[in-house]
């Protein structure tokens, strides 16, 4: 392929993918975690309980240039995001000519987590400029030290430690690639080098000034309460997930490149074979060892971005694949697995569309956003001065970007602590208080029910009436077909705000039909439910949202009450309820079998649907 070619086909991709870029940072809904440090912005600091300062400066930078629009939280991480594969294609171009820096841009657009960095306003985006800034530093001054090569350096080392802790494995990888080549070694004996890393060190100054006044809360967090440092056998999944997030060709002639950089650095010991070897073994293979004592319950499959970036750079100076119909197959493969995510990413971005993955394994559940829920909020024509308390970080970071207040309260919740930002709400003071409850304006509480399992939610209700002195009934707020389910409960009748009679949501469950089961057009429904503090009225039975029976309620059901030992709803233990259903209109095939719960204090609950299957008209008696 010439020279020609490849230029334009990496400019034309780079234009396209930009467009494309803009268009879903305007309407895909904050990532829970883009909402927190959209909320960081709202509090400019040196630095966070998460997060060195930089991720919030770029959010707030962008909302002061262009307002509260969720565009303008992503516009400067777009902006970085379009300029790195422009660094991927400056580094290879500089070490192995313009071809191949021309083919190693084109495989950073191609690789999905690459080409669609900036879409989202995360602290990876600054990390992996930081990253290729020192790379592309490094490659300067191996050659000839300049000043545009200790600039580089230097900036990169600043942007890195203000971006994230995960930095510190970016530097001790370029120190390993360091060591690794004969010729960068020579760096190590230049003072000029070491006043880079020292100017790149005081960034981390604020990292370390925040910790001390904090007991160390965000280094305990991020080394030792996420991660179990226990052998686990997780990590066997990197490799999957890393070739399909990678893309599989790309993924597999990547990892041959890194194998071959060590052959490579002895048969030609003045090339940059070392360098990347060093890096690669370290951001690579590195995260893949780490894997089997870290953390295995969040994502952090973007963790090697930088790594796999360097195997690139490093693949088009080997000049791999060798064949066309294999470079070919490989463009063609990592085309098909960014068009993949561009179009899961549209998906989540249209309500619709959504909620047609709603049934899926493909549902993007962070991406759902909360916008049903302000809605719900806005027609409660709330006063000024109404506080607003959310259960969990996550809702009360959303809530404060959609409704543009920075006075959102929040309750003590283990989600706080699990994701290590207790220590930043507490810092704020936005934690909620009970002895304010009886006094002040109306509270407002928003809790999302799909925050505990199922198992846990009824003494999750009860601590929730501990805290806020009693509940009345809830509104419950469902969208995505019942994937996302929130709760708005109003302030207490008394004007005291006194201790309350507590009425929790109600908790149910479908015992008969399963959905393995294949339906006749007439069909047994089975079940029970209940309502602490007002009881069970009605239960009725829908099929794809419309109601198609009253069940008979009141079954002696004494199993749940011994499991629900806490349970205070008055019928306990008549809890259960059976109904027929008639199905003989509807089609054969996937339909939603769903309950309508009313309770004696007047409220009326949808409780979430399941899928089921009716049998075509043959297999019907």
């Amino acid at each position: 392929m010439n020279r020609g070619s490849l230029r334009v086909k990496f400019i034309a991709l780079w234009s396209v993918l930009s467009l494309a870029k803009i268009a879903l940072a305007a309407r895909l809904p904050l990532f829970v975690d883009e909402a927190f440090y959209a909320w960081e912005s709202r509090h400019p600091a040196w630095a966070y309980s998460d997060l060195p300062g930089m991720t919030a400066w770029l959010i707030g930078l962008g909302r002061a240039m262009a307002g509260g629009q969720v565009l303008a939280v992503r516009a400067l991480f777009l902006v970085i995001g379009a300029a790195l594969p422009w660094l991927v294609v400056r580094i290879a171009a500089r070490w192995f000519g313009t071809e191949a820096g021309w083919r190693a841009g084109l495989w950073a657009l191609l690789m999905p987590l690459a080409g669609l960095t900036g879409v989202l306003a995360m602290p990876d985006v600054p990390l992996l400029l930081a990253a290729l800034l020192c790379l592309d530093g490094i490659a300067q001054l191996r050659e000839r030290v300049s000043v545009a090569g200790w600039l580089a350096l230097t900036v990169g080392l600043v942007v890195g430690g203000f971006s994230h802790y995960r930095f510190a494995i970016v530097v001790l990888a370029g120190l390993l690639g360091l060591v690794c080549d004969a010729r960068s070694r020579r760096l190590l004996r230049d003072a000029r080098l070491w006043l880079a890393l020292a100017v790149g060190a005081l960034a981390w100054l604020p990292l370390l000034l925040w910790n001390l006044d904090h007991a160390g809360a965000g280094w305990r967090f991020q080394v030792l309460e996420r991660n179990p440092w226990s052998w686990h056998l997780s990590a066997l999944t990197w490799l999957p997930i890393q070739a399909l997030v990678v893309t599989p060709l790309l993924f597999v002639f990547a990892l041959l490149a890194g194998v071959g950089l060590q052959r490579r650095r002895r048969e030609d010991p003045d090339g940059p074979w070392g360098l990347l070897f060093g890096i690669g073994l370290v951001s690579v293979a590195g995260y893949f060892v780490l894997g089997f004592f870290a953390d295995a319950e969040r994502v952090s499959f973007h963790w090697p971005l930088a790594g796999w970036l360097v195997l690139v750079i490093a693949l088009a100076g080997l000049d791999r694949p060798h064949t066309r119909g294999w470079a070919v197959a490989t463009n063609a493969v990592a085309g098909l697995g960014l068009a993949s995510v561009l179009v899961w990413l549209m998906a989540a971005s249209v309500p619709a569309w959504r909620k047609r993955l709603a049934t899926t394994g493909f549902y993007p559940q962070d991406f759902a956003g909360i916008a049903p829920v302000v809605d719900a909020l806005r027609k409660k024509s709330l006063p000024a001065d109404a506080r607003i308390v959310a259960d969990n970080f996550e809702i009360a970071a959303q809530l404060a970007f959609a409704l543009d207040r920075a006075d959102i309260l929040v309750l003590d919740h283990p989600h706080n602590h699990r994701h290590g930002r207790a220590a930043q709400l507490a810092q704020w003071r936005v934690q909620w208080n009970a002895a304010d409850r009886v006094s002040g304006p109306p509270t407002w509480l928003v809790v999302d029910d799909g925050a505990v399992s199922m198992k846990q939610r009824l003494q999750a209700y009860h601590a929730l009436c501990a805290q806020m002195g009693g509940l009345t009934a809830a509104d419950v707020i469902e969208f995505d077909r019942g994937r996302q389910r929130y709760l708005l409960f109003a302030p207490p009748a008394s004007a005291s705000r006194t201790e309350q009679h507590c009425i929790t949501p109600a908790l149910a469950w479908i015992d008969a039909p399963t959905g393995k089961q294949v339906l006749r057009s007439s069909f047994a429904v089975s079940g029970w439910a209940f309502k602490d503090g007002a009881g069970i009225d009605r239960v009725v039975i829908t099929l794809d949202g419309q109601p198609v029976a009253d069940a008979d309620y009141g079954r002696a059901m004494p199993q749940v009450a011994g499991y629900w030992k806490i349970s205070t709803d008055p019928q306990q233990p008549r809890v259960g309820f059976d109904a027929v259903v008639d199905a003989s209109a509807l089609p054969a095939g996937k339909h939603r079998l769903g309950l309508v719960l009313y309770g004696k204090n007047g409220s009326v609950e949808v409780w979430p649907a399941q899928t089921i299957r009716i049998a075509a008209g043959a297999d019907r008696p």
